[in-house]
């Protein structure tokens, strides 16, 4: 049986995952509403669900607060 200190890691990583696919999820449900969630700035634009995906599953801690700030002012 894996120690709890074991278990820690994977229930991060699975609540991460859980969060990522729910990013997905919701921008979807606002592109397909018309109000997409979309941040631009220089030389990045994230302007498809897909891409608000992979942002967040590879860089969370960056992309989910963003997305939270960015659907907050989309409405």
């Amino acid at each position: 049986m894996l120690s709890f200190s074991a278990l820690v890691p994977i229930l991060i990583l699975l609540l991460l995952g859980a969060i990522d696919l729910w990013v997905y999820v919701d921008a979807e449900a606002h592109s397909k509403r018309g109000t997409p969630v979309v941040f631009s700035t220089g030389f990045l634009t994230v302007d498809t669900p897909a891409a608000w995906f992979f942002g967040s599953l590879l860089l969370s801690i960056v992309f989910i607060p963003l997305y939270l700030t960015i659907r907050g002012q989309v409405g």
